[in-house]
């Protein structure tokens, strides 16, 4: 039996699933699904599929990394749920990476640019909170700038091996706005026993 552990790495932030598996620096599958939406119901058959395109199932993991956001809400929270249930089923570490960490692994010391809504962009500099922005640096990684130095489940993968014997807390969803939808403003009906 091989002695590096087997680690899967997803995200589905985006109108994508994207996951992969690597077992020290070997990747043993790695696939990207452009999907608009859906990502619910498809991603539990997508890791399945890339488990066994790498020969491998579930119980051969040592580790799980998600992709925690920011990005599409809906995505993020069927991510990181599905990885806190596969994580305690499996009785292994589900580790939750941003895609900022994710984006600027092994790239050179620059801002990394994430899409917001109405054509901002979120931008985070290393030990910095990110921040809201219209007009993003020219020199940055993401939104098309440089491209990250890896596809992004890769990425989540290699720095949940690095962080694997570490503590950490549960995979959680990065929100960095609060929520577009507003409570509805009339009272509601009054209920007749």
């Amino acid at each position: 039996m091989p002695s590096d552990p087997a680690i899967l790495g997803f995200d589905s932030s985006g109108p994508w699933i994207e996951a992969a598996v690597i077992r020290g620096e070997d990747i043993l599958a790695l696939r990207r699904i452009e999907m608009p939406k859906g990502q619910g119901e498809a991603l539990p058959e997508v890791l399945a599929a890339v488990l066994a395109e790498a020969g491998l199932g579930w119980q051969d993991l040592a580790a799980l990394g998600v992709g925690t956001g920011p990005g599409n809400f809906t995505g993020i929270r069927i991510a990181t749920a599905l990885a806190r249930g596969l994580a305690l089923g499996l009785g292994i570490p589900a580790i939750g990476v941003t895609r900022f960490e994710a984006m600027a692994l092994d790239g050179p010391d620059l801002p990394v640019i994430v899409p917001a809504l109405r054509g901002q962009v979120w931008v985070a500099r290393a030990a910095e909170p990110p921040f809201l922005t219209a007009t993003p640096p020219v020199q940055a990684i993401g939104e098309g700038r440089m491209a990250p130095a890896h596809p992004l489940a890769l990425a989540i993968a290699r720095l949940a091996r690095a962080r694997r014997g570490n503590l950490h807390p549960r995979p959680a969803p990065l929100y960095l706005r609060d929520a577009d939808a507003a409570p509805p403003s009339e009272a509601p009906p009054v209920l007749i026993d």
